[in-house]
């Protein structure tokens, strides 16, 4: 086992891997003055192909969680919006060769991975594990994978 230990997911952490969806920072306000829009918060890449919608129904997990498998979308970039109000797990690598880091999001954010990001699989920690998911519809794959020779374990912060 390799531990890995948990981080509070910021925009700064986060930023060579993705973006964060959160309401935080500069907004304006629309809606008569009763709605804040924080406006532009992900940078979408679909490349030659088109964006989709989807609804993810995962099952939640618990830490420590023990994984081996990382996965990227070479061609588009992916979204994942909580339905919910409960922190989710989000594990990302710079390359599968690098220790991965371990984000646990504060039940009020999202996230929007860059293209060609490896990144763990979906991971909520409560159910019901329902996400909206922004991600590239096209005519060919856009799914690697690889598994570690050894499992990480991530344990709580």
């Amino acid at each position: 086992m390799r531990p890995l230990r948990t981080e509070p997911l910021t925009a700064e952490a986060f930023a060579p891997f993705g973006d964060v969806l959160d309401a935080t920072g500069d907004f304006r306000l629309i809606n008569a003055g009763l709605c804040q829009r924080h406006h532009d918060r992900a940078t979408l890449d679909f490349g030659d192909a088109r964006a989709g919608i989807s609804i993810f129904q995962a099952q939640p997990r618990a830490l420590p969680y023990s994984f081996d498998l990382i996965e990227r979308h070479p061609d588009g970039s992916q979204a994942f919006i909580p339905m919910t109000q409960n922190p989710f797990l989000v594990i990302v690598a710079p390359d599968p060769q690098a220790e991965p880091r371990a984000f646990l999001t504060n039940g009020a954010q999202g996230i929007n991975l860059h293209r060609g990001t490896w990144h763990g699989v979906l991971t909520p920690l409560h159910s019901p594990g329902i996400f909206v998911v922004v991600d590239r519809i096209g005519p060919t794959p856009n799914l690697e994978e690889h598994r570690y020779t050894e499992p990480w374990t991530v344990l709580a912060p």
